[in-house]
């Protein structure tokens, strides 16, 4: 009986095993696919470039080509005039920086060997970017490319993104979340006192990187902006928690909203309360509605106190206070936050309003109309 014990042990950890090796290869197998679709779809706009820019074909060239294709390849996806385009752009955007580097094959342009399609349609030349940005290039999928080329202005915004969607394995929905609401430009850059408050540097370095200097609420939507309350805010980030730990940055954990403190019988809420896995401690969300005044900051550091003796555990960092609010004088905020000993920073945020500005002066007829229906409905 023993025996058999030990022998279903041993089954059972040899077929984790072989399921980790399956896993590893289906990774490796789709990791090695989506290559091979970049490296074809680099040389199939190279190919393109060449003959339209160069005029070399007629204005329907690549109409008529994505036709033949279908015809030839019944059920072929991905050639669509339209991607073929983007393939062409794909070249376009990153030739440059290839050539800088010394990797495009420019022989293919010499002795008058643009015609021959086979030479010039050749693998995706990033050996020699460096093993990090070259392993991150061809694991990320072309849509995502598609998207950080559509958005991104300069080379560096696009290793960013790149970088992140490699290593955070985002989806095309996240990595359009996160574009909309400019990463790039604001994270890093939130005012805050984390050098002076956060004794390790390494994590005062991460605690930078967490947080924006502005939060995109868009998916708030608030009719009339000017008349709302806080609680109006909160309620809706908790309603789609998802939606604000994906733009809120990694690591981010929902503990709970209006998170109740007791202390000595008095009741206080911390409007929202997070715990953040790479920083390894909680994170208290503040939101005020109007713009920033000193005296917030009081209330927070207040909070982050009670918090870490209260709530946070002996293995965890102290607690960091993020306020939320509408707008911010930045010289104001550097002066009152520095003299805090808790480490706190300063966001704005901007909400979506459910009628873009050109319609705004439609609202009154749309009540009208919803009045006029409830209306008819009653009778």
């Amino acid at each position: 009986m023993e025996t058999m014990k030990n022998d279903l042990i041993v089954y059972k950890e040899a077929a984790q095993i072989i399921k980790n090796a399956i896993l590893q290869s289906r990774y490796r197998s789709a990791s090695n696919a989506n290559a091979e679709m970049l490296k074809l779809y680099y040389g199939v706009g190279k190919y393109i470039s060449i003959n339209t820019r160069a005029e070399k074909w007629g204005t329907s060239a690549i109409e008529a080509i994505s036709e033949q294709l279908q015809g030839e390849m019944p059920g072929l996806h991905g050639f669509s005039p339209s991607n073929i385009k983007n393939m062409r752009i794909f070249f376009e955007q990153w030739s440059s920086e290839f050539e800088s580097n010394r990797q495009l094959p420019t022989a293919d342009f010499d002795n008058d060997k643009t015609d021959d399609g086979l030479s010039i349609i050749r693998q995706l030349p990033t050996a020699e970017l460096g093993d990090t940005k070259h392993i991150a290039f061809l694991r990320v999928g072309f849509t995502h490319h598609r998207e950080i080329l559509r958005k991104c202005k300069t080379v560096e915004e696009r290793w960013y993104y790149i970088l992140r969607c490699a290593d955070e394995f985002w989806s095309v929905t996240n990595l359009k979340n996160h574009l909309n609401a400019d990463d790039y430009t604001s994270f890093g850059s939130i005012p805050n006192n984390f050098a002076l408050t956060i004794p390790d540097g390494h994590t005062a370095a991460i605690a930078m990187r967490s947080f924006r200097n502005e939060y995109l609420l868009d998916y708030v939507d608030i009719r009339e902006p000017d008349d709302y309350r806080e609680r109006d805010v909160e309620n809706a980030i908790v309603s789609d928690v998802k939606k604000f730990i994906m733009s809120a940055g990694e690591g981010f954990c929902f503990i709970g909203n209006q998170y109740r403190l007791l202390i000595d019988e008095e009741e206080f809420f911390v409007d929202m309360l997070f715990f953040n896995r790479n920083l390894h401690c909680l994170v208290a969300f503040e939101l005020k509605k109007d713009k920033f005044r000193p005296t917030d900051l009081g209330q927070l550091s207040f909070y982050l106190s009670a918090l870490d003796k209260y709530v946070r555990k002996p293995d965890e960092n102290n607690t960091i206070g993020i306020l939320l609010c509408q707008e911010m004088n930045q010289t104001v905020v550097e002066l009152a936050v520095q003299d805090y000993n808790k480490p706190m920073g300063i966001a704005t945020y901007r909400l979506g309003t459910g009628i873009p500005d050109p319609y705004s002066s439609l609202i009154p007829l749309i009540d009208g109309v919803q009045q006029i229906v409830a209306e008819d409905g009653d009778k």
